[in-house]
């Protein structure tokens, strides 16, 4: 039996932004302040009412983890007060790491996180840098689906605020998100190879997640204490000292 995610605590961390499907704060799990930072999907596709949305919850960055290629035209402008920061993370170029993953079902699934924290420990430390260093206020931080390179930042801010990651929550998402990206058949494709496997999302989430020091792992690639000490407390609320 495989393990099932629990309950989403009854916060307002499920956040309505009109062109977007899978956007939520991490605040309310563990020391997770509300506000300080919200995952979510590609927000090109947000209207002008998803937008505002967005800044009328406090977003005053945006950081695109998406590749270069993957980027398109906005559906609606973006507000003058957020500024859009672009940080790719996946090191697509690298074929020889990414290659055996994309002819694996396990690519797209939390299985693919500890290899790419233990190679690209570089590309998670620059991210955790521009996080810490982003202007006051909310940062949304998004890729395509929300999902997995979102899922992976998640899991480092959710480590320092003491919390368990809520990749589980993207899966129910998943159908119309892929929808959007016309990509319709990967929702039901890994739903599949789950049950085959005789595991689920939040299961193999868990196993990444008790596994993994946020902190430890940010020294260890060469993030300064100071900065590591500023991006906790930004995630915690706590005043930065």
């Amino acid at each position: 039996m495989t393990a099932a995610a629990p309950p989403d605590p009854p916060t307002r961390r499920h956040l309505t932004w009109d062109g977007c499907f899978n956007v939520r704060d991490l605040g309310g799990l563990g020391r997770h302040a509300p506000g300080a930072f919200v995952r979510a999907d590609s927000v090109e596709k947000l209207t002008a009412a998803g937008w505002a949305a967005a800044h009328a919850h406090g977003v005053r960055t945006v950081l695109d983890l998406r590749n270069d290629d993957e980027r398109g035209t906005d559906a609606a402008p973006r507000p003058d007060g957020i500024t859009t920061v672009r940080l790719p993370l996946d090191g697509i170029e690298d074929t020889a790491f990414w290659e055996p993953w994309f002819t694996d079902w396990r690519w797209g699934t939390p299985l693919h996180y500890r290899p790419f924290l233990d190679h690209f420990p570089e590309r998670v430390a620059a991210t955790a840098e521009a996080l810490a260093a982003a202007a006051p206020g909310g940062v949304a931080f998004h890729c395509a689906a929300g999902r997995d390179r979102t899922g992976l930042v998640s899991l480092l801010l959710l480590s320092l605020a003491g919390a368990t990651p809520d990749y589980a929550l993207s899966e129910a998402r998943m159908t119309p998100v892929f929808t959007a990206l016309g990509r319709a058949e990967e929702a039901a494709r890994l739903a599949a190879a789950y049950r085959s496997h005789a595991t689920s999302p939040y299961a193999e989430m868990l196993k990444v997640a008790r596994r993994f020091d946020g902190a430890a792992y940010l020294a260890a690639a060469g993030v300064p204490g100071t900065t590591v000490a500023a991006l906790r407390a930004r995630a915690t609320g706590q005043p930065r000292g």
